[in-house]
């Protein structure tokens, strides 16, 4: 584990679910929380919550699918540090699981701003604060559905929900913090899903209607592990909160 003194984190879409659960978590660590939230007002109740808790928190008012937010938002965080130790990219949209035969290229585009392009706006944008750290790390918050041995497994439960959108989206966010990790040794990259996919199950949030059987809390594990790595542990590795996971 890192030594939690001075350590910062930004987490997008940081206000509830499993962004706020990690805040929480890492906040509790002794961590300064930069708090990314699209909807300013809920992002405002959210920090407040944590602050309440103890937590030492900063509003980050941010939509990543916006240059223009993702610019401010670098700005905001430059006025309180020169580093940024570890980025959680969380954020994301589930689409609304249309059908393969009635997806269009805007369902599909929609669904990629925040899960691709989003990422890729907000690591790049916070790579010169990330390469300040002496031990960077950036977590990407994927899913079981990204994974092509998950979605090919007829014993999963994904491979039945035949959409276009989410899945890809989470199988091209993989492939990019994979090519981040290869291209960028000084900085940890790694995948972490809020499942098991070994017992097929998922953690209860908005996104999936609080329909899975993993608390928001064990739903976090995985993404807390791998922003607590130690400088010589992995990079380009996809987990779940019980081991690694098949690409």
């Amino acid at each position: 584990m890192t030594n939690s003194e001075h350590t910062s984190v930004l987490i997008t879409g940081g206000n509830k679910g499993l962004g706020f659960e990690a805040a929480r978590r890492l906040g509790e660590e002794g961590w300064t929380i930069f708090l990314g939230s699209r909807d300013e007002g809920r992002g405002r109740a959210a920090a407040d919550k944590l602050t309440a808790g103890g937590a030492n928190v900063v509003l980050v008012p941010l939509d990543v699918t916006s240059d223009e937010s993702v610019a401010d938002a670098v700005r905001l965080v430059r006025k309180h540090t020169d580093r940024l130790d570890v980025l959680i990219n969380n954020a994301g949209a589930p689409g609304h699981a249309v059908a393969p035969a009635d997806a269009t290229a805007g369902e599909i585009h929609s669904v990629y701003d925040t899960n691709v392009y989003g990422p890729i706006r907000v690591t790049h944008a916070f790579l010169p604060l990330l390469r300040a750290a002496d031990h960077p790390r950036v977590v990407m918050v994927s899913s079981g559905g990204g994974s092509f041995a998950v979605v090919t497994d007829p014993e999963q439960p994904v491979s039945k929900m035949h959409e276009l959108a989410y899945s890809s989206s989470k199988a091209a966010l993989n492939m990019i913090t994979v090519r981040y990790a290869q291209a960028l040794p000084d900085i940890k990259f790694n995948v972490a899903t809020p499942g098991e996919v070994a017992n097929r199950k998922f953690a209860a949030t908005d996104m999936n209607r609080h329909t899975g059987e993993l608390t928001v809390t064990e739903g976090t594990d995985s993404i807390v592990r791998l922003a607590m790595i130690a400088p010589d542990g992995p990079t380009g590795t996809f987990i779940d909160r019980l081991g690694p996971v098949g690409w």
